[in-house]
């Protein structure tokens, strides 16, 4: 008996659903296991990527931190080249030669003033007899010990602030390259060692170098890094 759905008893391709591609499988999941990035067949566009949320890109990546693992920058301590760009870059910055000097000078006078006086006062005692020499010596050893302890002031002074009297007046100040901070007790001491050594030795030409260097920068501030600066 015909098939009444069928009048003529043939149907195309009967057991096989020509019109229906990819039979046997949801339709709503077509090329299915194929890479995220191919959206399957017969998928809308709006659905990119199986599987994943469509509005986020780079999934599981934080977009708001670039360089993951580090520290953002603003919590960075500044390098070495900031420091160094904001002095050395503007030669604004840094202090002149006839600046250092007339500085130098002030803290030089302050020093050697109680040897000279106490030196004079102690020959004169000396020249006198016995017991005014010994008194003589005594005064020619304290101005010595004087101008130590002036000597160690100054360099505590311009460790801690950068400054001493006579850079106070001249209105420049001793920073670190690195930090662009005052460099400490040990750092000014070191230097003023450098200064009389080093500097001195070949006729002064490290007091002098400053005035060609284009860091302006003596063999001490180079030894110790540092700059001479306005303040």
């Amino acid at each position: 008996m015909g098939n009444p759905y069928d009048p003529y008893g043939q149907q195309p391709g009967y057991g096989q659903p020509p019109a229906q591609p990819g039979y046997g499988q949801p339709p709503a999941q077509p090329g299915y296991g194929q890479p995220p990035a191919q959206p399957g067949y017969g998928q809308p566009p709006a659905q990119p990527g199986y599987g994943q949320p469509p509005a986020q890109p780079g999934y599981a990546q934080p977009a708001a931190q670039p360089g993951y693992g580090q520290p953002p920058a603003a919590a960075q301590q500044p390098a070495y080249q900031e420091v160094h760009h904001h002095y050395y870059g503007s030669s604004g910055q840094l202090a002149t030669w006839g600046a250092r000097f007339a500085a130098r000078l002030i803290d030089g006078l302050i020093v050697a003033v109680p040897v000279i006086v106490l030196y004079i006062l102690g020959a004169i005692l000396s020249a006198a007899g016995d017991a005014a020499a010994v008194l003589g010596f005594l005064l020619i050893m304290l101005g010595y010990v004087a101008a130590l302890g002036a000597g160690l002031w100054l360099c505590y002074q311009e460790g801690t602030t950068g400054q001493t009297i006579g850079k106070r007046q001249m209105g420049i100040k001793l920073v670190s390259a690195q930090t662009g901070q005052p460099v400490g007790f040990g750092w000014a001491f070191l230097r003023q060692l450098c200064h009389s050594t080093i500097d001195g030795w070949v006729c002064a030409l490290g007091f002098l170098w400053p005035l060609w260097d284009d860091k302006r920068q003596t063999f001490g501030d180079k030894i110790c890094n540092t700059f001479v600066v306005r303040s």
